[in-house]
C-alpha cells in the first residue's frame, strides 16, 4: 500500500490521516482506534530509514525514533508503529 493510495483512501472516507516524511516504505496500512484512523508503519522499516546512507548508526537510530517519533503527539491521528519482536 502506498502513501497516495492511502492519501485517496483518506479524501473518499473524508478522514484526516498524518504521515511522517521519509517513511513511505515502512508504511503497512491504516489502523483505526474508536472514531479515529492512523496510518501504520513497521517500526524496523522505519529504523532501517533512519540508518540508510549511513545517515545513523543503529544506536542513533534508535534514540531519535524512541524520542523524536514514537515520542511525539500530534492528535488523535498520530501514527502507531508495528513491532515485530524476534522469537
Amino acid at each position: 500500500m502506498t502513501r497516495a493510495d492511502l492519501e485517496l483512501w483518506a479524501e473518499e472516507a473524508e478522514v484526516e490521516l498524518v504521515f511522517y516524511d521519509g517513511y513511505d516504505d515502512a508504511i503497512l496500512g491504516v489502523g483505526q482506534r474508536f472514531n479515529a484512523f492512523f496510518v501504520v508503519y513497521d517500526q524496523t522499516k522505519v529504523i532501517e530509514a533512519l540508518m540508510r546512507d549511513g545517515r545513523m548508526d543503529e544506536d542513533e537510530a534508535l534514540d531519535y525514533f524512541g524520542f523524536n517519533v514514537v515520542g511525539g503527539w500530534v492528535g488523535d491521528a498520530t501514527p502507531c508503529f508495528v513491532v515485530r519482536p524476534e522469537p
